[in-house]
C-alpha cells in the first residue's frame, strides 16, 4: 500500500483518487476551498463536482497540504492549470526528498506562456516528475468504465511506476517519454473543443466539426514539432484520442461553453455557468502568445481568440475560415 496526496479536490483529483484508493492505496485528498472539503466529508462525495460517485473508505479528506503530504509517495496535483505554481510552492516544504509528483492539469500558464514541466522544473528534481493525459472524464473514471491514458516523464523508470500505480483491468495506461508533446496535446485541445462547441452552438452539421477537428490536429502538431515534441504523440492517446473525446462529449465543459457561445451567449457568460474552470479560455490566450512568439499559424487558435476578446462575432468566424487563401494539405506553415 502506498501513500498518495492528492492535492485539488475537483472532478478529476477526485476520479483519480477513486482509481487509486480501489486498489488500496491510502489517499488523502485536499483542496484551498473549506467548505468544500466539509460538504465532501460529510456526504463522502464530491457533490459539487462528481456527484453520484461514494468516495472509497481509503479516501481521507483532510485539511491542508502539510497533513496530505506527509510521508506521502506521491503528490497528485490536480489543481486548475493557472494556479499549478502556487500549489507546488505551497507544498514544497511538505515534501520528502524522494517523492513521485503526478500531474494532471492540462494548460499553459498565462503569464509565462510555460508548459506544466516547465514551472515545475523550477522546484522539482524532473526525474521525479510525471505527466498524466489522455481521453478520460473524470465522471466516467469515477464509475469505473474502461479508460487508457498515457503517463510520460523525462525518467521511463518514474514513469513505468506510475504505470504500475495506476493500471487496473478498468484504467489501463501506456508510457511515453516525450513530456513535451503529452502536455501540448493535452493542453491544446481544449481551444479546438471550444471551437467544436461553437460549431455545435450555431447548428452546424458533422462535417464542419470533423474539419476543425482535423485541421484543429494540424495547428497542434505545427506548434509541438516547433517546441519540440515528437509528432507520433499527436496521434496518440493525448493527442487525437483526447481530442475526439473532447471534442464529442457533453462531459466536456469546454465544449459545452463553446455550445454556449455559438448560441450567442458571452464568453465571459458562459464560462460562468459552466461552473467550473474552463480551462480552454486560458489556454487560447496562452496558445495564440506562444503561436506569435514562435511565428507559427494556427488560424482556427486565432480565431477563437478573437471570439473570446469580442474582436470578431461568431457568425463570421466561418467565413473568415472558409475563405483563406488556398493551400496544400500538408503545408508546414
Amino acid at each position: 500500500m502506498k501513500k498518495i496526496a492528492v492535492i485539488g479536490a475537483g472532478s478529476w483529483g477526485t476520479a483519480l483518487a477513486t482509481v487509486l484508493a480501489g486498489k488500496g492505496h491510502e489517499v488523502r485528498i485536499t483542496d484551498i476551498n473549506m467548505e468544500h472539503l466539509k460538504l465532501m466529508e460529510e456526504h463522502r462525495e464530491n457533490v459539487n463536482y462528481l456527484p453520484g460517485v461514494k468516495l472509497n473508505e481509503n479516501i481521507h479528506i483532510v485539511g491542508s497540504g502539510a497533513e496530505a503530504l506527509e510521508d506521502a509517495d506521491y503528490a497528485l496535483f490536480s489543481a486548475p492549470a493557472q494556479h499549478f505554481r502556487s500549489a507546488i510552492e505551497a507544498a514544497i516544504p511538505y515534501m520528502k526528498k524522494d517523492l513521485i509528483v503526478i500531474n494532471v492539469a492540462k494548460g499553459i500558464e498565462q503569464k509565462t506562456l510555460l508548459r506544466m514541466s516547465e514551472i515545475a522544473s523550477d522546484y522539482l528534481d524532473m526525474d521525479k516528475y510525471v505527466v498524466l493525459s489522455g481521453p478520460s472524464h473524470a465522471e466516467e473514471v469515477g464509475r469505473c468504465m474502461p479508460t487508457t491514458v498515457a503517463v510520460a516523464s523525462k525518467c521511463l523508470e518514474t514513469a513505468e511506476d506510475v504505470q504500475e500505480l495506476f493500471m487496473t483491468d478498468r484504467f489501463r495506461v501506456y508510457t511515453n517519454d516525450d513530456v513535451v508533446g503529452i502536455e501540448l496535446g493535452g493542453s491544446l485541445k481544449n481551444i479546438i473543443a471550444l471551437g467544436a462547441g461553437i460549431s455545435d452552438g450555431m447548428g452546424f452539421g458533422d462535417n464542419a466539426k470533423a474539419a476543425l477537428m482535423t485541421r484543429g490536429l494540424a495547428e497542434i502538431k505545427r506548434l509541438g514539432l516547433k517546441l519540440g515534441a515528437r509528432p507520433e504523440t499527436f496521434a496518440g492517446l493525448a493527442g487525437v484520442g483526447d481530442l475526439i473525446v473532447t471534442c464529442t462529449s457533453m462531459h466536456s465543459r469546454n465544449r459545452r461553453c463553446g455550445i454556449m457561445i455559438g448560441e450567442g451567449m458571452d464568453p465571459k457568460e458562459a464560462t460562468d455557468k459552466v461552473g467550473m474552470v474552463v480551462e480552454g479560455m486560458f489556454t487560447t490566450e496562452a496558445a495564440y502568445g506562444l503561436a506569435q512568439r514562435e511565428g507559427i499559424e494556427m488560424p482556427i487558435t486565432e480565431a477563437i481568440y478573437d471570439v473570446i476578446n469580442g474582436k470578431i462575432r461568431v457568425e463570421e468566424v466561418v467565413a473568415s475560415l472558409m475563405t483563406r487563401e488556398k493551400r496544400h494539405e500538408e503545408d508546414k506553415k
